[in-house]
This record gives C-alpha cells, structure tokens and sequence, in this order.
C-alpha cells in the first residue's frame, strides 16, 4: 500500500513538472512574438515603443488619466460593462466640455465668418437619418437689433446704473466699456431646431446681478449677461419680468408700534378685515356640521340650476363641485358675520329666493376657454399677462391666475404631467459631439509659399503681393505677426484679424478695441513715423484702413488710372474760361464743351 501510495505521488509530481515545463515553454514563444511585434510597431510609429517597467503608469499620473465610462452618443446612461481609459486632459476638461446636455448655454456656427449664435438647449431629439437635432432658446447681440433699440438699451443701462449700488461704467476704461457691451446679449422668447453637430462649445449666461460689479464678466471667459427680452417679431425691448428684488427699494417700510391708549391714525378702509375669529365659541365638531350642510345645500342648488346640471351631470360631480372651497369660504364668512349663531347662519344659506349658488373659475368656465388656456400655457408657461393678451382676453388677470391653481388640482393637470414625464424620459438627455477640428475656409493659406486669402466664394484665392502680407496689420490688436491669419469683413476690403482676435470675434461678435465708427480712436501700437508703417494708420473712412503711400495699394481691387494734362490743358482753363464756364460745365457734366471754340481761342491767344 506504501508503494502504491509512494509511486502514485511521483506520477503527480511528474505530471506536474511536465505541465509546468510546458506552460514556461509556451510563455517563452509569446514573448518573443511580442517583442518581435513591438520591435516592427516600434520602428512604425516611436510612442509604440516598449516602456520601462512602471513608465506608462508614471505618464498617466503626469496626463492625469483615469477609468472613466464609455457615455453613449444618443442616451443618457453609460453602458454599465464597457470601460476604458479615457484618452484626454483633465486640465482641457476633456469628454465633459464635450458631453451637452439639455439646459447647457452653447456656441453655434452657422457661418464660418459670422459670430457664433449662443443658444440655450432645450431638447435633444433623435431624427429618423439616426442624427441630433436640439431645439434651442435664442439669444440676440447687440450686432442682431436695429440701432433704434440699441439706445433704448443704452437708455436701460444708464437708468439702471443709477439705481443699483454697483460698479460705475465710469469707472471702466474705454476698452473695458467696449468689450462688456460685447457680453450683453438679449433674451428671447423664440425656439429654434439646429444640428447638434453645428456646436461649437459652452458658455455661460445668467441674469444682470444687480450687486455685483459689472466688470466681473469680463474677468471670466465665455460669460453672458443679459436683463432684457427682444422679440424679433414685433421688434421690441422689454425688461424681462424675472428680476431679482433685491435692494433698499425693495424693503418693507415698518411703522412704529403704537404706544399704549394711542389711536392709530390710519385709514382703516385700506387695512385688512377680520374674516375669522379661531377663539369662537363654537367647538370643531359643529363647525364640521355646519360646513357639510353648506355643501347639501350646494348640491341642492347646482340640481336647480339648468347650466350646472349640463356642466355636472351626475350626483357626485355636483357634490364635489358643492365641496370646493369656494363653498366652505362662503359658509365660514357667513357664521363670522353672524357672530357664530348657528341659526342664524343656516337661515342666510336658504333665503326666501331659494338656495344660494357659489361657483369658482373652474366652473365658470367654459370647456374651450379650458383648452385655450392649457394651449396658452404650453406657450408661454406662467406668463399670464401674454396669455390673456393674446389667448383670453375677455378674461381678468385675476381669473386667469385663480383658475391656474385651480387646474393644478385637477385629474387632467396629473395626467397631464405624467404625459410630460414620460416624454421627457424618452427622449435624450445629453449628446457627446467631438471637438470641431476642420479648417476654417476664411484661414488665409499660403499659394506657392506666397500668402493668398479667401476672396469671394469658398476655395477662390487672389493672391497678394509680398508686401501686402507684411504691411497689413491685425485689425483688432494692430499685430503683425501671428501664426494664423483669418480673412475679416467684405472680401474687396481684404482686411484680417490674427488667431486670438479671430477666436474674439468668433464668441464675442466684436473687436477687441473700439473703432472709429464709434467715435472712440485709439491710437495703435506702432510707431507710424516709420516711412513702411505711415500709410498703414491713415483711415480714409471710418473704422476702413487704407495704404496711400504705394499706387499699387492691396486694397484696390480695380486697375488705378489718373488724367494727365498737357500744357495747353492747362493754359485753355485760363484763358478760354468765358468759353468753359467750368462750374455751368459741372452741374451739366452730359452737355458737350465746344471744344473747337477752345483751340480757335487758344491760338489766337499764341499767335498774338
């Protein structure tokens, strides 16, 4: 038994020598495939190198890499089994600057030389081709309104300065006053569906803070503020209705408190009314009694009246109509009038006319006055002022309001909102969209190792001279030199911004500096005695560089001609000006001179 046990234990050692030997020998082929691989990946690309041990977990601590999910381009969630490093920089803010979701401030581009539209995104909607549509709120720049509404906002501003305890515009420079009108931007009650694949990043928009200094928006990049509402129908200005109240001009005025034995001098009219006395003598239970015989009597008199019996057909619906609470104000206020007598009270319920009927707005309300209203609300939401204005007019703002509180305590506001729910619930709440990375068409390139720029339809190229690229400073900054160039304003002008105003006029929808437009000159950088540099700075128009010192100027795009006139010309201006009449002969330019006449004068003139 010993040597059976004793050889089968050597027979397992074996197995187990030989599998191991096996499994070495198989790890040692693997090996050396892999590094026969990396040595051909290697010589392919350098980065595919084999690292040191513990190298490419110190470059991902350098990178700040992470284990982030996968998120899907069209749902909300993240597959729950699929992860992988994410390939980005923190400090960029990498997928999360990428990943929009609904209630974002984001860039759009239209046009690849207009400014960005900012848009507020209000759904995210999947289409039929499998692509994103957003339905977005619309902003307005300055830029966007007519110049009539543009003082009304100066108007605006400056009223507002003098009331809010805030940093004076006085107080900003000229080039600070300047950019921040390119940080107000106009609210608007106009919805709109674009691409998701035309956005171009985020920004942030918020309200006017009326305590906090108007200066602070420049400090932060992609920053909006805005504290009015344009309607692009109507073309109008308003200050939009959900202001912050804060300030001394919102506070409660406190009276002083009365002394003892004091009258109050008050018009006692315009003070509140006492409708309930809680210390009563009547005790709770009879106070219930009192109220469900209000309510029988409610019932009873909606089953004489011949409009309630249509509206509620049915016993119980006119019990709970008679069960509102416009039926227990008016038994409560009945029994204070009466000083709590209980006979008394119920006599005033039936009169000798019959019962009494109350009715609240949302009985007196007809069905269709009902869906206008809900069509009203899905409109313009709790704007009741528009919704009576063009919805019910024939309506009080009173009604209109108490009847919304009242519909939110109906079946049909709960089912209603259960009907949003779920459609909210389907439909995307985010949508990842890379970063943008194609070329813009009005980046100037160079031709030949010539600069050439965007003149024109896309991809048609005029070609510059040499020096037309060097004299031609940025028209924002007056910088010469830069890494890129765009091509800015109408193509014949040929004018262009460096990458950093470029970026500018791309968020902001302005210059970095005033222009002369805005009768704000500000004078450039460069010293302009240079004899290269004189012309640069010489505006024939305002805000419109031109060169005068060359004839062959890059910003005339027609052949240049001048009249060059003879002796006799000039001689014939002088003595036939009887002949000429050179200011007649102007205010007629289409009536021909006689110029036989001139020549005969003329060499009698000579000749004598």
């Amino acid at each position: 038994g010993r040597e059976a046990r004793s050889v089968r234990s050597r027979l397992r050692c074996c197995r187990r020598h030989s599998h191991s030997r096996r499994r070495r020998r198989q790890r040692q082929e693997r090996s050396g495939e892999e590094r026969s691989g990396a040595s051909t990946r290697a010589a392919l690309c350098p980065r595919l190198a084999p690292q040191e041990p513990g190298a490419e977990r110190e470059r991902e601590r350098e990178r700040g890499e992470s284990h982030r999910p996968i998120p899907c381009p069209y749902t909300h969630s993240a597959p729950t089994l699929t992860w992988q490093p994410a390939k980005y920089n923190n400090k960029r803010g990498g997928m999360a600057a990428n990943m929009y979701r609904v209630g974002d401030y984001v860039y759009f581009e239209n046009s690849s030389s207009n400014p960005y539209l900012i848009r507020r995104i209000e759904e995210l909607n999947k289409t039929v081709t499998g692509t994103v549509e957003a339905k977005v709120v619309c902003f307005y720049r300055r830029r966007d309104i007519t110049n009539s509404l543009i003082v009304l906002a100066d108007k605006h501003a400056k009223e507002m300065e003098e009331e809010l305890e805030t940093t004076s515009l006085s107080d900003l420079t000229e080039k600070q006053r300047h950019q921040l009108k390119h940080r107000e931007i106009f609210l608007s009650r106009q919805y709109d569906s674009l691409p998701a694949t035309h956005i171009r990043g985020k920004c942030s928009v918020s309200l006017l803070n009326e305590t906090g200094s108007m200066a602070s928006y420049l400090e932060k990049e992609d920053s909006f503020f805005y504290f009015l509402v344009y309607d692009p129908s109507l073309k109008t200005l308003l200050a939009d209705k959900g202001e912050i109240r804060v300030g001394t001009r919102y506070q409660a005025d406190i009276s002083d408190m009365l002394n003892e034995g004091e009258s109050d001098s008050r018009d006692q009219s315009k003070m509140e009314v006492k409708i309930w006395d809680p210390d009563n003598p009547l005790n709770d239970r009879q106070i219930d009694q009192f109220l469900v015989v209000a309510c029988a009597v409610g019932t009873f008199a909606r089953a004489l009246d011949c409009s309630s019996s249509v509206r509620q057909p049915s016993l119980h619906m006119s019990a709970a109509a008679a069960s509102r609470d416009i039926t227990l104000f008016h038994a409560m206020n009945t029994l204070h009038r009466h000083n709590y007598d209980l006979t008394q009270a119920i006599n005033i319920l039936v009169p000798q006319g019959g019962p009494i009927l109350c009715r609240d707005e949302m009985e007196e309300w007809s069905a269709s006055e009902a869906n206008l209203f809900e069509e009203a609300l899905e409109k313009y939401g709790k704007d009741f002022n528009d919704i009576r204005q063009d919805f019910l007019p024939w309506k009080s703002l009173t009604s209109i309001i108490e009847y919304y509180y009242m519909w939110k305590t109906t079946d049909r506001y709960v089912q209603q909102k259960r009907l949003k729910a779920a459609e909210v619930e389907s439909k995307l709440k985010q949508v990842y969209i890379p970063t943008y990375n194609k070329p813009n068409p009005n980046q100037i390139s160079t031709v030949n190792g010539k600069p050439a720029v965007v003149n024109g339809p896309v991809g048609e190229m005029v070609h510059q001279n040499q020096n037309s690229s060097v004299c031609r400073p940025c028209e924002s900054c007056y910088a010469t030199q830069s890494q890129q160039w765009f091509s800015w304003g109408p193509p014949t002008m040929q004018c262009r911004l460096c990458a950093l105003c470029w970026i500018y006029w791309k968020k902001y929808g302005g210059l970095k500096k005033p222009t002369r437009t805005e009768a704000e000159k500000m004078s450039p950088p460069h010293d302009v005695s240079e004899p290269h540099l004189r012309g640069i700075f010489h505006h024939g128009q305002p805000g419109v560089p031109m060169l005068i010192d060359s004839p062959k100027s890059s910003l005339k795009t027609h052949q240049s001609f001048f009249l060059q006139s003879t002796h006799l010309t000039k001689l014939a201006r002088h003595v036939c000006r009887d002949i000429l009449q050179l200011k007649r002969a102007a205010r007629r330019p289409f009536v021909p001179i006689n110029c036989a006449a001139v020549k005969a004068e003329c060499k009698n003139f000579l000749n004598s």
